[in-house]
């Protein structure tokens, strides 16, 4: 825009702003999200997105910081402290990282914590996964993966142009017949699934990766700092740490943050910054997020209190919601509800947040489609009698929301 037509326009008024239109292949795409995603919900938004905001004494059950530990003032405090008197530090890849940084600091702490030789502090779950896959898969790699696991993995596999062989969820004989007829290759599996809630059996799946010459990788994402010794994950708690390859995470979970790791040999970590594309394209984590994460680990190996209550909070609910005649398959602390037809599923959500209970709803691509639910993922923080409101609100809506007609529900009275 020329200074004179700048000059044209009051200050208190904001300039044009470029809108140049899309050819028809972007336009399509954006129009057919349009149809699917935002057109058939009565309120003209996402399903995810409900009618109203949660307000004061609304229950709460969204968040991934199942130890209740984001405001932990030591946490903060360590942040704030670097904040104030780090020096210049480098904004860049971690390639340009000397031995001794913050990052290879914590790294060393992650992996005293697990029980590994060394770890790999990336920018997400997601950077984990997917360089972790580029590095040790390719073309002539098979790679067994149950379905439900997390869509980084997926991703990783498709960045590494491997093959994949998806198994049925949880079903470690059909992993194991797989193998058999495709060969040694790379095992993915999450410890405990975000979806439902229920949780991998390790033993037998780590006992066939072992026995046909598979590589191991198991995403710890919701399982890290939740279970295990001083919170080391359900690998550690089941003492299947020096049987597997790689434990994966994102620490976006019980640690709060905004990270990733790779949980793994001294040997892979010491190549890995100099292989893995998301850690050469991509600049490191800045030193008060480091400083907030090695406090969170502090606080996480100190917290078995916490870990207590959110174990009995689960099992209270999970209990409850199962005596309601919901079909509840969770395991843990992320309890899922199949209500099924996204229609269903908005007319629950609906009646739920009208009594001012908030939870999360999962819908294709994060489930099978006409498999949509409303997940709750709950947190130490929480107190008995909100358990309590939440398991009447949920009887209390049975008849409105149709939930005896649902298939979930059918498929449980079978």
């Amino acid at each position: 825009m020329s200074e004179e037509l700048k000059s044209s326009y009051p200050h208190n008024t904001a300039y044009p702003k470029s809108s140049k239109p899309f050819p028809d292949f972007v336009e399509k795409k954006l129009q057919a999200c349009e149809e699917e995603t935002f057109k058939p919900r009565k309120n003209g938004k996402p399903l995810v997105l409900g009618n109203k905001l949660p307000g004061y004494g609304s229950i709460i059950l969204q968040s991934n910081d199942y130890l209740n530990v984001s405001k932990h003032p030591d946490i903060v405090l360590a942040q704030i402290s670097m904040l104030e008197n780090a020096g210049r530090e480098l904004v860049m890849s971690a390639v340009f990282l000397h031995e001794g940084s913050d990052k290879s600091v914590f790294e060393k702490s992650m992996a005293d914590f697990t029980g590994f030789e060394s770890s790999v502090l990336c920018q997400s779950g997601w950077a984990a996964n997917v360089g972790l896959m580029q590095i040790i898969a390719d073309k002539d790699t098979p790679v067994y993966i149950d379905f439900f696991t997390h869509m980084s993995l997926w991703e990783g596999i498709k960045t590494a142009g491997a093959p994949p062989y998806p198994f049925r969820h949880n079903d470690v004989g059909h992993m194991e017949r797989l193998i058999k007829k495709h060969g040694p290759g790379i095992v993915l599996v999450d410890s405990l699934y975000s979806t439902i809630g229920d949780i991998a059996p390790l033993e037998d799946i780590v006992a066939v990766a072992e026995q046909y010459g598979c590589v191991s990788v198991i995403d710890e994402s919701h399982s890290l700092g939740v279970y295990g010794d001083e919170g080391a994950g359900l690998i550690n708690e089941l003492g299947l740490t020096d049987k597997v390859h790689f434990i994966t995470a994102s620490l976006a979970k019980a640690f709060a943050g905004r990270a990733g790791i790779i949980i793994c040999s001294e040997q892979f970590a010491h190549y890995y910054p100099y292989l893995a594309f998301p850690a050469i394209f991509s600049s490191a984590l800045l030193p008060h997020e480091i400083a907030g994460l090695q406090a969170t680990l502090k606080v996480i190996r100190e917290g078995d209190d916490r870990r207590a209550v959110l174990h009995e909070h689960a099992q209270f609910l999970r209990e409850g919601l199962d005596t309601l005649g919901y079909n509840i398959a969770s395991q843990s602390q992320i309890v899922a509800i199949e209500s099924g037809l996204e229609s269903d599923t908005e007319v629950f959500r609906d009646a739920l947040e009208a009594k001012d209970v908030f939870g999360s709803v999962f819908l294709t691509p994060a489930t099978p489609k006409n498999r949509s639910l409303m997940r709750f993922s709950l947190h130490s923080g929480l107190e008995r009698e909100e358990l309590e409101y939440v398991l009447k609100v949920c009887e209390e809506i049975r008849d409105e929301v149709n939930m005896w007609e649902w298939k979930s529900t059918k498929r449980k009275k079978g």
